[in-house]
């Protein structure tokens, strides 16, 4: 029997189920990409999913890097959809959005968090994506720190972004907020090693946090995605390829968090700690 044979952890009937969709999101309809959702989610409902975590920009893709972003409130009609979607799925929602600043020429890129009674919280992108030729910090404005983290059944839920995945520091402080799942609604944009990139840094937040990851990737041929769900042990319970218009589901156990902590106690092993805003 091999490594991950002996240790990985057992399965549990107490699992709830969770979901990453996958679509290559309109930059012209959100009302498209609302409906889109929807039929996805109620997908993952009938699968028996609690949470569904929809790609960044789910709203309205970035488009070109010219094009002027459509930002609404957090209380604008995409997240009133999104409340509509979640009550009648009976799932929490987690979705990308452009987060209308008043006065600014800028837009937060946010996640929002919703259940049937509206929005649960809101997380604005930290780690905008000044790399490989883009330039986020043109269109965008960098959240304040502040962090996003909520109990969605026997989880605890903590938010991540796109490029966020590959600052470990962030899921360090997720975790310590108690998360037993990290999300991350990614655009994450196709290229050299992007794919195997996007997969290991995944893998890795979910074997150094010892916590579920779900990650929700819009779809080729412009972005990369492989839409994922991965266990505390760094296990692929379920990955989608190129699939457009696709759901993946699994089963995430707040016990098969503790089983695994137990086992590979490196959290509580660690000489360092991460405290938000220390240099």
């Amino acid at each position: 029997m091999n490594e991950v044979g002996r240790h990985a952890p057992k399965r549990t009937v107490s699992a709830v189920k969770v979901a990453a969709a996958q679509w290559a999101v309109s930059d012209r309809s959100w009302e498209h990409n609302l409906a889109v959702l929807t039929s996805l989610a109620q997908s993952a409902a009938d699968q028996g999913a609690g949470l569904i975590v929809a790609p960044e920009a789910a709203m309205l893709d970035f488009g070109a890097q010219d094009n002027e972003l459509a930002a609404q409130p957090l209380d604008g009609p995409w997240v009133e959809g999104l409340t509509a979607l979640a009550a009648s799925t009976g799932l929490t929602v987690i979705a990308g959005m452009f987060e209308l600043v008043p006065g600014e020429g800028r837009c937060f890129n946010t996640v929002t968090a919703v259940d049937g009674g509206g929005i649960r919280g809101a997380y604005r992108k930290i780690h905008l994506f000044d790399a490989l030729g883009w330039r986020e910090s043109d269109r965008l404005l960098p959240g304040d720190g502040g962090t996003l983290v909520l109990a969605v059944d026997e989880l605890t839920v903590g938010v991540m972004t796109c490029y966020d995945v590959r600052f470990p520091e962030l899921a360090r402080v997720l975790v310590d907020a108690g998360a037993t799942a990290l999300a991350v609604p990614a655009a994450w944009v196709a290229g050299h090693l992007k794919r195997t990139q996007w997969l290991t840094l995944l893998r890795a937040r979910a074997i150094e946090s010892t916590a579920y990851v779900i990650g929700a990737a819009q779809s080729p041929p412009r972005y990369a995605g492989a839409s994922t769900v991965i266990d505390p042990f760094g296990e692929v319970l379920v990955e989608l390829g190129d699939e457009d218009g696709s759901v993946a589901v699994a089963e995430a156990a707040a016990e098969c968090v503790v089983e695994v902590r137990a086992k590979v106690p490196s959290l509580a092993n660690r000489r360092y700690s991460v405290v938000p805003g220390s240099p």
